[in-house]
């Protein structure tokens, strides 16, 4: 197994349905992208997958994974929204800093 590799800032992806979901790290997003993705022929699935998976082989830098994984989610009509750092944070309910 591959080591992870974590996103500089946390990224909150909303659902249809109104769920939102926080993704850490190259693999979270790999593995969504890989098991619960709803839009398997868009455009930017393939090399959001491509580019996640390069990247825990450290051979993308993982920047590049990010922007592919929030091209592919706004793609599927899923908004994404960029989290302060875990460090930056005043607590829980601390509201996203930016929109991707």
């Amino acid at each position: 197994m591959l080591a992870d590799v974590y996103f500089s800032t946390p990224l909150l992806v909303s659902f249809a349905n109104g769920l939102t979901r926080t993704f850490h790290s190259v693999h979270e997003a790999l593995d969504f992208l890989e098991n619960e993705w709803p839009l398997r022929h868009g455009e930017r699935y393939r090399p959001a997958c491509e580019k996640c998976r390069a990247a825990l082989l450290r051979h993308t830098p993982v920047t590049i994974a990010r922007e592919a994984f929030i091209a592919a989610c706004l793609e599927a009509g899923m908004p994404v929204q960029s989290l302060p750092p875990v460090w930056q944070r005043s607590g829980p309910g601390t509201p996203p800093l930016m929109s991707a």
